[in-house]
């Protein structure tokens, strides 16, 4: 799949000539395996918080039962009522918007609040120590990696499943909620390498439909202020040449005077 780099930010640094007779043709941007090295080489982790508890597996499997039960109704209904188009029509939507919101949440944890903040506090904590060890989260098991979203989606899901028969609503309610509920999976599949990742993984990557390594990588480089998107990573385009979050932090500041990260310089704070 080509890619159009117009979009992806300039790398904010002097260029050196290229004095290699041979170079290569296609640098890799982003080498994932350097940097899951040097991360190595410079984190003292315990082995502890990566590792699934019982309470993580419970979220897990509960998330898991609630986003079936969602959508085996939906689809009961649908071939009840001998409607099919309805629900998948809004499943796909579903799947986009799941993409924009993994987006926006993003942007927002990346740039504004702390590890005091209420409610969001960890997790923007738990973000920035992912700009500063990006392959960390490649190491965590699943439902230590997915199990906070699984509560969210618990409780949110489970309301349709206990009162909601429509099977479009449930359909684009199921789709949605379970493509932002594995966000954060497909998130640490794009800091995975082909060698290590499932066959079927690297095929949607390589299809478009689950963000890529290359295309996140950008996310990774400075300025720091774009692709946030991290299910399709269809959206990054579409945001980043209409300054939607650029007008977003406009808004922002002369509302609330808070600027936010991505406006400053990275420092040894967020990168190291």
């Amino acid at each position: 799949m080509s890619v159009d780099s117009s979009y992806l930010p300039a790398v904010r640094t002097k260029t050196k000539p290229n004095t290699n007779p041979n170079p290569n043709p296609n640098p890799n941007p982003y080498n994932y395996q350097q940097v899951a090295s040097a991360d190595n080489a410079r984190q003292r982790l315990d082995d502890q918080s990566t590792r699934s508890t019982w309470s993580h597996r419970a979220w897990m499997a509960t998330g898991c039962v609630t986003l079936l039960i969602c959508l085996a109704k939906s689809i009961i209904g649908a071939a009840n009522s001998h409607i099919w188009l309805q629900p998948i029509l809004p499943s796909l939507i579903g799947y986009l918007l799941a993409d924009l919101a993994s987006g926006l949440y993003h942007w927002g944890i990346d740039n504004y609040g702390s590890a005091t903040t209420p409610f969001f506090g960890p997790q923007i904590e738990a973000f920035r120590g992912h700009h500063k060890l990006p392959s960390t989260i490649t190491r965590r098991e699943l439902a230590n990696n997915l199990h906070e979203l699984a509560r969210a989606v618990t409780f949110t899901v489970l309301p349709f499943d206990l009162f909601c028969d429509n099977p479009t609503i449930l359909g684009f309610v199921g789709v949605w909620s379970g493509f932002v509920m594995f966000s954060q999976q497909i998130h640490a599949w794009a800091h995975g390498t082909k060698n290590q990742l499932p066959q079927l993984v690297v095929a949607l990557q390589d299809l478009g439909l689950l963000v890529s390594p290359w295309q996140h990588a950008a996310h990774h480089r400075p300025p720091y202020n774009n692709n946030y998107c991290i299910v399709s990573g269809v959206w990054n385009k579409f945001l980043y040449r209409h300054k939607i979050f650029e007008a977003l932090e406009l808004v922002v500041f002369s509302k609330l005077g808070v600027r936010p990260r991505s406006w400053d310089e990275p420092n040894s704070d967020w990168t190291s």
